[in-house]
């Protein structure tokens, strides 16, 4: 896989997980649905928070990637 697709992954996954962030939080913030469980919308809500971050540590490491390799081309 390219450093640009691991990049392009990763910021899909944190795209995914923004959006299940948000669903959960509304569903918190919104109780009157029947079939709303607080205590799983709070787990949904700390596993995206998780989720995002693997995203974004797996982003950073690939720019930090891209920046070896580019300094390798200089040098």
């Amino acid at each position: 896989m390219q450093i640009a697709g691991i990049m392009s992954t990763a910021l899909t996954g944190m795209a995914r997980e923004t959006a299940r962030a948000e669903r959960a939080a509304q569903s918190i913030a919104t109780p009157s649905a029947p079939q709303s469980d607080p205590a799983e919308d709070m787990l949904d809500l700390i596993s995206a928070g998780i989720g995002f971050r693997a995203n974004a540590a797996s982003f950073e490491t690939g720019a930090d990637l891209w920046t070896v390799l580019a300094t390798i081309k200089r040098d």
